[in-house]
């Protein structure tokens, strides 16, 4: 594509309010496209990518998975639970806000304010944490944008908080110094929301569908009045095979398996809300909750957003890509064209190329019952599972649950709190390292869990212990973590044994991070057997930094 025809597209595709102007506090402005773009929408072009080495070297991100689903503080996919006859979340809804034939989602769009959001706040605060980047969600499987958004007229600046979510979170990733990403989910409301079109099977209003075939005209004198239900629920369409089955959907995510095929209008309309998040938000990373890339292998409008994404990062960034898409269960040529991400799950192998952990706190939408239960996961958990994913060559990504009024609970507080303090002490064993020849050692490495899909594992292998530990490298120095604190003082790395396999090499010096001087230690055949200091530096993992002779 040449320059003129770029420069014609992107003025189509943009609303002249924001083509010459501000958006959020960014400065934005249309590109000076004078450099190519290498980048064509197939998988053989993309296959050209390199991860770029700040994300590499950043290791750790944190992510606000917050949208109107979190209004009703009752869990994880929310807007698709509440038409399940019978399900908590069903009968939760019925309660509070009354039967889904009358009070559909698109109500409690209505109900969720945001009223006490600070996103400078917040972003402060996961700086401290250490996170080096943070991601934001865009849109859910619930197809309503949180941003700016002239192709979807169901968004935050219309509807709703009446705010651009995306821009002010991109304020103060900015304004702190935090690479900033957004998190797109919405290709699949096609078949995620044909629950809509339900109606109870039981009970006095049996028969009667939930309002998910609702039109404009049944709007008037509403608080909808002239907005289309369809843009947001896009279910003028027949029911997928077996949508009556409530797991379907998870044999159909790859839009497989018997799945009413998406109409191209549908796709199109897709691929223009996410350019225009792109362009508009200029986010260096973008993840898509999708099996590789939205919407494939039915249509190509993932193809042509990873292609877009590229060659607009190597425009900014004076011919250098800064940009990483992530995508799930990727094939090995599909691991070559962007970096894979595993939900909630983690390798059992130094990978090749760069990866990607995502887990959450606790749901992925903010749930009142764990919060009343203590069962988000603990700073330990984080810094462990940290630990082991950055020594095989991957970042981890977490997303603290956001209540619905934009703002995180005094227990997700003192977690993230309790990361930062690990993190301030022990970054250097993290931050900017490479994996060793071998990622560990230890009774977790012999039992860990199989991978399930995108991922899934998290949780089902064995607990870390004292005798788990994790390398890294950075430069000539060796960092060993030790997942546990040794009953005997001393803490023996096996794998750095004198006529071993993996370390030849002569120790000048132990220490361990956050506590001053150096240990004594001795490298025999056996490894390297170092005393520990009397008192624990930490609760919750110890970072040996080796120095070679």
């Amino acid at each position: 594509m040449n320059r003129r025809t770029l420069l014609k597209n992107l003025a189509l595709a943009a609303p002249a309010a924001w083509l010459p102007g501000v958006v959020a506090g960014l400065n934005w402005s249309p590109l000076a496209l004078t450099a190519p773009s290498p980048f064509k929408p197939t998988w053989d072009s993309l296959a050209q990518y390199q991860t770029p080495e700040w994300f590499r070297d950043a290791k750790f991100g944190l992510w606000a998975h917050w949208g109107p689903q979190c209004q009703p503080e009752r869990g994880d996919w929310y807007a698709r639970g509440m038409y399940e006859e019978g399900s908590d979340q069903y009968k939760f809804h019925c309660e509070k806000y009354g039967h889904p034939s009358k009070f559909g989602f698109k109500d409690v769009i209505n109900e969720w304010k945001a009223e006490e959001w600070n996103p400078d706040e917040l972003l402060a605060l996961y700086k401290k944490a250490g996170a080096k980047y943070f991601v934001c969600l865009a849109n859910h499987h619930d197809n309503f944008d949180l941003y700016d958004s002239s192709h979807q007229t169901w968004n935050s600046t219309r509807l709703g908080p009446k705010k651009d979510l995306v821009g002010g979170w991109a304020k103060a990733a900015k304004k702190q110094g935090l690479r900033f990403g957004v998190s797109v989910h919405a290709a699949h409301t096609w078949s995620w929301l044909e629950v809509s079109q339900r109606a109870d099977k039981n009970g006095p209003l049996a028969g009667v569908p939930y309002d998910g075939k609702v039109t404009t005209a049944e709007g008037q004198g509403k608080w909808w009045q002239g907005y289309d239900p369809q843009a947001l629920y896009a279910q003028n369409h027949p029911l997928s095979e077996n949508s009556q089955d409530n797991g379907v959907i998870h044999r159909q995510w790859n839009w497989g398996n018997g799945v009413t095929p998406p109409s191209k209008e549908y796709c199109e309309k897709f691929y223009n809300r996410t350019i225009e998040l792109l362009d508009k938000y200029q986010p260096d990373v973008v993840y898509f909750d999708d099996t590789a890339l939205p919407l494939w292998p039915v249509n190509d409008a993932g193809l042509r957003i990873a292609s877009h994404m590229y060659n607009t990062s190597t425009q900014r960034h004076g011919g250098r890509n800064e940009a990483v898409v992530l995508g799930k269960i990727l094939t090995p040529e599909q691991r070559k064209c962007m970096v894979w991400d595993i939900e909630r799950g983690q390798s059992n192998e130094i990978e090749p190329l760069p990866w990607q952990t995502d887990t959450c706190l606790g749901q992925w939408h903010y749930d009142r019952r764990i919060y009343d239960q203590h069962g988000y996961k603990s700073a330990k958990t984080v810094i462990h599972t940290l630990v082991d994913v950055v020594s095989k060559n991957g970042n981890l990504l977490v997303s603290v649950p956001v209540r619905g009024n934009g703002t995180i609970d005094d227990q997700e507080r003192a977690i993230v709190e309790g990361i930062g303090a690990w993190m301030q002490v022990n970054g250097e064993s993290i931050y900017g390292t490479r994996p060793w020849k071998i990622f560990g050692e230890g009774p977790a490495q012999q039992a860990a869990a199989a991978l399930s899909a995108q991922g899934f594992n998290e949780g089902k292998g064995k607990p870390f212990g004292p005798e788990d530990i994790r390398y890294v490298t950075k430069g000539k120095m060796l960092f060993a973590t030790a997942l546990g604190w040794p009953t005997s003082g001393k803490l023996l790395l096996k794998s750095l044994a004198v006529g071993g396999p993996h370390y030849s090499g002569k120790v000048k010096q132990v220490e361990l991070l956050g506590v001053p001087g150096k240990l004594k230690f001795e490298h025999t055949k056996d490894g390297l057997a170092v005393t520990l200091p009397a008192q624990q530096p930490n609760a919750i993992a110890y970072a040996l930094k080796i120095t070679p002779a």
